[in-house]
């Protein structure tokens, strides 16, 4: 058994020693038994075990006197090492308790099965914890222990989403180590789903770094999601943090070109330059001019926008408006692209409707005026696609990214 998961079998063993103050005990068992609470204190264990006999050989012991013992050798042995001699003093104390007491000593046996590599006996032993209203964190922890240590995981999977499904029952957040448990769990059962549906709960509820990364290397791989949203992924990448090499900076700026968005490419780079991703190597040329044709495309943009706007309000339908809002807003003129954005969707006849609000979603989270208003826009879009998608994971990041 672990080291970690002994510290609360020896705490518990501890407090189920009773004050060997031997008080209403006879001296030739109180005395010993206060001696050996005093080494056991000083960390002399076997010295403490070898007291506990004394007072045990003594004529006539009555049941408190046995309790006391009992108790007392429980928890010497225990630190001694002795499991066969601590699992005998603690079987006889479960046999003359009930209730929350019998729970405490069920408990302890459990731990100390374990750490003798009888897994089935402390798993009755738990069992019977739990029975008598034990549900504590450390029997929690050692069932875990114990359900890993058989490879049982689809036991594991089962338990942790009962845990995970009551914690949000509850309208409570579900503990981090339960969904990590189940993710694992999923994972080595070959359960996909149910592991993408626990690494998604772990993002939301704990929206780290790590998770980022598992959930965003994922989402293009998810049935139904579109490629064309690929450049989605990766700029929730570089808001993250998880943008983290050349090729993928280069990549995101070249799809942002693609899209008609050579200020948001130009950024993308300035920003692999920053990271010292780019402008080195034996590519740093290539990189140099990708950012000059990202600098020329930008010029061009914005001399051409306005004419593109006035060309795109005469359309019947919407979806060129909110193409060109989306490049002024990539300029840095929100306000205008917001509404060139909202008059294309006011226009209607939108080949992609969830995009469309998806990307007044984006424009309005990076105005920075109105935060809750974003939300809501982009709680808004039901694309099956990967808008949907895109949409709840851009509410997820800090300040719109």
């Amino acid at each position: 058994m672990r080291p970690a998961l002994l510290a609360f079998a020896v705490a518990g063993l501890v407090a189920a020693a009773a004050p060997a103050a031997a008080q209403g005990l006879r001296p030739e068992v109180g005395k010993p038994l206060q001696q050996a609470s005093d080494l056991l204190k000083s960390g002399r264990a076997k010295e403490a075990l070898a007291k506990v006999r004394e007072a045990e050989n003594a004529s006539g012991i009555t049941p408190a006197e046995r309790q006391t013992i009992d108790a007392m050798k429980a928890a010497a042995a225990q630190r001694a090492g002795d499991h066969a001699t601590a699992v005998q003093a603690l079987e006889a104390l479960a046999g003359r308790a009930s209730g929350a007491q019998l729970g405490q000593y069920a408990e302890q046996l459990g731990a100390a099965y374990a750490q003798m590599r009888n897994n089935a006996k402390a798993g009755e032993w738990l069992a019977k914890a739990i029975a008598a209203g034990n549900n504590s964190a450390s029997v929690r922890q050692l069932q875990q222990y114990l359900q890993a240590a058989s490879g049982d995981y689809a036991a594991i999977a089962r338990e942790a989403a009962a845990t995970v499904q009551a914690a949000e029952q509850a309208g409570r957040r579900p503990e981090e180590g339960e969904l990590l448990r189940l993710a694992d769990a999923q994972q080595r059962t070959g359960n996909t789903n149910g592991y993408v549906h626990t690494l998604e709960k772990l993002l939301f509820n704990y929206p780290k770094k790590d998770y980022w990364n598992a959930y965003l290397g994922r989402l293009p791989r998810k049935p139904g999601f579109s490629q064309r949203y690929d450049i989605d992924v990766m700029r929730l990448r570089l808001a993250t943090g998880t943008l983290t090499k050349t090729d993928e900076y280069m990549e995101l700026a070249q799809l942002a070109l693609q899209a008609g968005l050579p200020a948001e490419a130009r950024r993308i780079i300035d920003q692999g330059y920053k990271a010292g991703l780019l402008g080195t190597g034996p590519e740093a040329a290539r990189h140099q001019r990708l950012r000059e044709l990202a600098l020329k495309q930008e010029a061009e943009a914005r001399a051409s926008l306005p004419a593109q706007a006035a060309e795109a309000a005469g359309e019947k339908e919407g979806d060129q408006l909110v193409k060109i809002g989306y490049a002024y807003v990539s300029i840095g003129e929100v306000d205008k692209g917001l509404q060139l954005i909202q008059e294309g969707i006011a226009k209607g006849q939108l080949k992609r409707p969830d995009e469309a609000r998806l990307r007044l979603g984006m424009a309005q989270l990076q105005s920075g005026k109105n935060r809750a208003q974003a939300l809501a826009t982009l709680r808004s879009v039901k694309g099956s696609d990967g808008t949907t998608d895109i949409a709840r994971l851009w509410a997820l990041v800090p300040n719109g990214g």
